[in-house]
């Protein structure tokens, strides 16, 4: 994948590209800074996340924001699905930027199997890490239907409940697979 010309990026920045040359001595360089601001966006939402959760369900209120569902309380996720699919392309033939995005995605699942344990202590942490992957494959899915090809902003509502059955159904049923 090409990158913007440091003409357009310099444009849309309202910089020159001498200044983007000064802080970035490629383009990987600016694909891993990017990596690392949107990082730090998501920290500092699912902080403010975690603290309007006032003591409820962290995990409930996670899933709300990565579908949504606070957009009216002040807290919408990022829409910043277009940069995150330029990012994966990216990724293709730069191996320090998909191991940043690997590094980014694990933490997030490692965070949501974290919530699935606190919310549900019997279930075995096994299960809690399944369905903290199935979270972030069916967000990431969800927002490239929504965000990037244009299905209706009603699939929210569509994601967020088939996540919440299918966590349903890990509770009432889940059995440990056989060791081979």
């Amino acid at each position: 994948m090409s990158l913007p010309g440091n003409d357009q990026i310099a444009k849309h920045g309202d910089m020159s590209r001498q200044l983007i040359r000064h802080y970035f001595k490629d383009g990987e360089d600016m694909m891993l800074a990017l990596c690392e601001a949107m990082e730090e966006v998501y920290r500092d939402c699912l902080v403010k996340t975690a603290i309007a959760a006032r003591g409820g369900s962290r995990l409930t209120i996670f899933l709300d924001f990565y579908f949504n569902y606070l957009a009216d309380t002040g807290l919408p996720k990022p829409a910043d699905d277009a940069v995150y699919d330029a990012l994966l392309a990216y990724s293709n033939t730069h191996e320090s930027v998909r191991k940043r995005l690997y590094d980014g995605y694990s933490l997030v699942q490692m965070t949501f199997a974290h919530e699935f344990q606190v919310t549900y202590p019997d279930l075995p942490q096994a299960a809690c890490k399944e369905l903290a992957y199935l979270v972030i494959v069916t967000m990431y899915g969800h927002w490239k239907m929504v965000a990037n090809i244009g299905f209706s902003e009603s699939h929210h509502r569509v994601s967020r409940e088939a996540l919440d059955r299918l966590i349903e159904s890990y509770v009432a049923n889940y059995e440990e697979p056989e060791e081979p």
